[in-house]
């Protein structure tokens, strides 16, 4: 398991700041702990995102969270040199020289194209099919990335809504004015929690999943460009050159 420090370290840095700009101001870190606030919020928020969200696309969401700290591995470079053997194989054996690679590779996209590749398909046909899937794919995960996208635009929202009921509670204490201040601070603490999880969760998750999967698309665009060049022929180091521009 790969894990990716800089999405660890950044979600660290992020709440550091709050405590210890919170400490700094002369205030207590307790005092942004509250348990009420917190159940609102969250289970506010996962709420909605739960009632707008087919089951597949909540599931598949929640599932790509690990991405987050652990994306999938993508080996352009790996990639590129197994393609080029390929090709080398396909220009000395043939296309069915390729069948017992197939059988051998891990990654279920490469070895659908492999399969088409060794089944004699037309390259037309095998990049409308092998775009079919990434399309399909793209989309999916896509909707599984703006899960967090919502929570980010609900949870801001939620928080008030916390607030407000803190609040509340507040105003059935003003027989008793030496509560008022802590009250009032305490319904705040929901609008922090709101806010906070969207700009320092909720909505940096969405963008790197997206992120992950536009990266992993572009690499089953390099393999479908790699196996329709062999289809077509190509000159094993011409297709090296031509996958290369997808490396950045």
């Amino acid at each position: 398991m790969r894990l990716d420090i800089l999405s660890i370290v950044g979600l660290l840095i992020g709440v550091a700041a709050i405590l210890v700009g919170q400490y700094l101001e002369g205030g207590h870190i307790g005092q942004l702990l509250n348990g009420p606030a917190i159940l609102i919020v969250l289970g506010g928020t996962l709420g909605a995102v739960m009632l707008q969200s087919p089951f597949s696309t909540f599931a598949r969401g929640m599932r790509m969270l690990f991405w987050t700290f652990s994306p999938p591995k993508v080996e352009n470079i790996e990639a590129i040199e197994k393609i080029v053997s390929w090709s080398d194989i396909a220009r000395k054996e043939g296309l069915l020289g390729l069948e017992n690679i197939e059988e051998t590779e891990k990654d279920p996209f490469t070895r659908k194209g492999l399969q088409l590749l060794v089944d004699g398909s037309e390259p037309e046909n095998i990049r409308a099919i092998l775009d079919v899937e990434i399309n399909t794919k793209e989309h999916s995960d896509n909707q599984g990335a703006r899960i967090f996208e919502s929570m980010g635009g609900y949870s801001p929202t939620i928080g008030i809504i916390g607030a407000v009921i803190g609040l509340i509670q507040v105003m059935g204490n003003l027989s008793d004015p030496s509560k008022l201040g802590s009250g009032i601070a305490v319904a705040f603490v929901a609008t922090i929690y709101g806010v906070g999880a969207a700009n320092l969760v909720f909505l940096p998750i969405a963008t790197k999943l997206k992120n992950i999967v536009h990266m992993q698309s572009q690499f089953r665009e390099m393999i479908v460009e790699g196996v329709v060049s062999i289809a077509e022929g190509e000159n094993p180091r011409n297709i090296e050159t031509k996958l290369f521009g997808f490396v950045r």
